[in-house]
């Protein structure tokens, strides 16, 4: 692509390309996590915050809430019915008792554990027409993108 101040049409169809197929992308890999999820008990939501336990730690009602955009209300109400299905436990914070932190047990470290190694099977199989080089190459640029996105 070229880098003067006004796109050519072509770098305007390039990026409507990518953006189209960005979309498509998210689309599919969302419908496969939910043909996934659909062999387990939790709900869409419930993985969510399953996931930024898995990859954060133990965090509060408000850091969950802020990560997936959820009211305190809701979040709430989610983490009754996780603690209900032993996935989370609320534990007290150490250094200050009227903290309570998020915490994830077992049986949900399994589900996710699970579920995304089905993702990732899932990926694979996908990737399998793919050289090293290619698949490699998608790795890089997409980390690329995360990155310039954040």
């Amino acid at each position: 692509m070229t880098h003067s101040k006004t796109p050519s049409t072509s770098d305007i169809q390039v990026v409507a390309d990518i953006e189209k197929d960005l979309r498509y992308i998210s689309s599919i890999i969302k419908q496969k996590g939910r043909e996934i999820l659909s062999q387990y008990t939790i709900t869409p939501p419930q993985f969510i915050a399953l996931q930024w336990l898995f990859e954060y730690g133990d965090m509060t009602i408000g850091d969950l809430s802020n990560k997936m955009y959820l009211a305190c209300s809701t979040t709430t109400d989610l983490v009754d019915r996780m603690e209900k299905h032993q996935l989370v436990e609320r534990v007290k914070d150490e250094n200050d008792r009227r903290v309570v932190r998020i915490h994830m047990l077992k049986e949900g470290e399994r589900i996710i554990e699970e579920v995304i190694n089905k993702r990732q099977d899932y990926l694979q199989s996908v990737l399998k027409d793919f050289s090293e080089t290619e698949v490699l190459l998608l790795k890089d640029n997409l980390a690329k993108l995360h990155q310039e996105m954040k």
